[in-house]
Order: structure tokens, then C-alpha cells, then sequence
């Protein structure tokens, strides 16, 4: 009997070894000042090879900026100059060779940039140390946060021109899977959102003018990535904040949007735009969305939020939930998840040579 994280799955002409793929998870840990701002170092290598050799499929890449006041911290990655291309470059090396698919996700902080690490404390780093965020309107994500500059449609064009610029950095980088990071509050999403969006130009209000911005950098980013290869999209399916936020019944809508506009895959979370949201956080408590979006739309899902178990993550597959899980914290309590759980349930998963012997 085949046990379903561990078939193939392919979008375009690329085939993903299995279904257990590595969640973008920000690890705040590249040089903040100098030439190297923002380029992937000896802890990006280690941390990524380490879950490639546990087995994961695919690996997508933390959150990388497209732009240097598009980092949610001064320590975060980047795509914006060709050192950050050759930092990326080892890495997408070390999981082809591997059998791992390398992606990236490409993200623009919005309002809820220049922002300590997490461990140091959250919110706005210190004045004189860090920049001002920008945002579709001059609202603050919370108390303490500076408001944000409204952006002009001048600045929302040049930003999207940064997506395009980005991605063609991340595919001379050798990434095979791009993902425009569209969640968490962050500025895709806080253009979707009326909680965050209170324009009344062509890009606020209505639902067509609140997906205008998303839609344009998608359509950016399609258009110089190559044809056989698949573009990601990340979504916060809801804010939680019921009709004030963006909602489940949008992203669906938007879901078939996005496969109109060349996205294979949509990455299927929830929360992160601010608020008084009371999230009913549990195993699992995401699938429910990516089940609907696959349901309604036909457009391929991954599910995320808490699987942690073998057997629950299988279960989400081989009941049609989702077409792979993407597993974030529990890929940085165990690298080895796959290999442990490919053992556990009778899955087929190569190991690499200098282990394979041994085991």
C-alpha cells in the first residue's frame, strides 16, 4: 500500500520527490550592515542542508525581501543585489544535489517593517537603527508601531517591478519554485484587506481594487519566470476578524483569480494583519481552508498550522485536503521528520549515500 507523503507530485514540468515540504520560516540571521546585507550565510547553509538531508521534498526559503525596506527586521534576507544571489546560490547547489526542489518565497514587509528579531524583543527596532515602513494607508499594525506612509501608485508600480527583478534573481540562483508571499499581515496582504486597506483609489475598496496589487505582482513575477517551472502564492486565508478582515469566502474567489493568472499552487495559512482576532488555534486548525479552496477552485493546495504527526499529515493527503503538508516548526524541532516518518509508516524515502550504507 503507498503511503501518500511519499509519491511524487508535479506542477509544470517539475516533479517534487514527496509531499512533505519545508514551511518559509524567517531565521533573522544574516549581516545587517555592509556588503553583505542581507546575503544568506554559514547558518542559512546549515539550517537548509540540514532538512534537505532529513528528507524534505521541497524546501522554500524564508521570507526574502525584494527591496532593503522590505525586510520585516534589519536582519533578514534579501534579493535585491547580485551579492544576495551568490549567498543563495551554495545553498539551491547543496538540495538539488540532494534531491531536494529549492524555492524561495519573495515577500515586502509593508507596515509591519524595520522590526526587532523576535528573541530581542518584538516591535520597532530602535530609533536611528531602522527605516520607515510603508503601507497601502497611514495605519499602524498596532499600538507602538509607527503609521506607516501611505504608499503613491508611482511607488505600488516601482514595488512590483522589485518582484519581477527579484524573481529573475532567485532563478539565476537556481531556485526552481517561487512563491510571492501574499500572508501574515504583510504588504500583499494588507493591500486584500479593508482591516489594513482604506484607500479609495483604484487599488481600495472593492474586492477587485483590494486584489489589484496582488494580481499585478503575480502577473510580474509569471512573466519573467520561466513557463515549465511553478509559481506559489501564500495566502492568510482569514484574518480573523470576520466581515472587518479579509475572509474565506474572498480567498476562494481569489483562489480562482490566481490560477487565472498563472499561480500552480496556493500555500494556505491564516492570520497575522493585526487586530482583536481570537484564533482557535489546534492540530490542524488551517486544512479546513486549503480543503475548501481545492474544493471549490480545483487549484492545487498545500496545508499548514500544526500537523506535527506522521499519521495526522497523512490522513490530510489521502483525504484529498491537500495536495502536500508544508511543516514549520516541527521541521525545526526534528530536521529528520520525513526520514523518522517515511520509517514509521512504511514510506519509501532514499537517504543520501554517506548515510544510506550505514542505515
Amino acid at each position: 500500500m503507498s503511503v501518500a507523503l511519499f509519491e511524487p507530485y508535479t506542477l509544470r514540468s517539475l516533479t517534487v520527490p514527496n509531499r512533505v515540504w519545508m514551511a518559509p520560516m524567517c531565521q533573522y540571521s544574516a549581516e545587517t550592515t555592509g556588503p553583505r546585507t542581507g546575503v544568506a550565510g554559514d547558518w542559512h547553509f546549515a539550517h537548509y542542508a540540514a532538512r534537505a538531508t532529513g528528507g524534505a521534498g521541497l524546501i522554500l526559503v524564508e521570507a526574502t525581501a525584494v527591496a532593503p525596506e522590505g525586510r520585516i527586521s534589519p536582519a533578514d534576507l534579501g534579493l535585491w543585489n547580485d551579492a544576495q544571489v551568490d549567498g543563495l546560490r551554495w545553498i539551491t547547489g547543496f538540495l538539488k544535489e540532494h534531491g531536494t526542489v529549492p524555492g524561495i518565497q519573495l515577500g515586502h514587509a509593508g507596515r509591519k517593517a524595520s522590526t526587532n528579531r523576535p528573541w530581542e524583543g518584538r516591535g520597532p527596532v530602535a530609533p536611528g537603527t531602522g527605516w520607515q515602513p510603508v503601507g497601502p494607508s497611514p495605519v499602524e499594525f498596532a499600538e507602538g508601531y509607527p503609521v506607516p506612509t501611505e504608499l503613491t501608485a508611482e511607488r505600488i508600480r516601482e514595488i512590483t517591478a522589485q518582484f519581477a527583478d527579484a524573481a529573475r534573481r532567485a532563478l539565476e540562483a537556481g531556485f526552481e519554485v517561487v512563491e510571492v508571499h501574499g500572508a501574515h499581515g504583510y504588504l500583499i496582504g494588507e493591500f486584500l484587506s479593508p482591516h489594513s486597506n482604506h484607500r479609495t483609489d483604484a487599488y481600495g475598496g472593492s474586492f477587485e481594487n483590494r486584489t489589484r496589487f496582488a494580481l499585478e505582482v503575480v502577473d510580474a513575477v509569471r512573466a519573467v519566470w520561466p513557463e515549465e517551472l511553478p509559481v506559489f502564492f501564500r495566502i492568510s486565508a482569514t484574518d480573523w476578524l470576520d466581515e472587518r478582515g479579509w475572509t474565506v469566502g474572498e480567498t476562494v474567489r481569489f483562489a480562482a483569480l490566481l490560477r487565472e493568472h498563472g499561480v500552480d499552487l496556493l500555500d494556505v495559512s491564516s492570520g497575522g494583519n493585526g487586530g482583536p482576532a481570537e484564533i482557535p488555534v489546534g492540530p490542524g486548525y488551517q486544512v479546513p481552508f486549503a480543503a475548501r479552496v481545492k474544493a471549490e477552485t480545483g487549484l492545487p493546495v498545500a496545508a499548514v498550522g500544526l500537523i506535527t504527526e506522521g499519521e495526522q499529515a497523512e490522513k490530510i493527503l489521502a483525504n484529498g485536503e491537500a495536495d502536500a503538508v508544508l511543516l514549520g516548526r516541527e521541521l525545526l524541532r526534528d530536521a529528520s521528520w520525513p526520514r523518522r516518518t517515511a520509517r514509521a509508516l512504511g514510506g519509501e524515502l532514499p537517504a543520501p549515500s554517506p548515510y544510506a550504507w550505514a542505515i
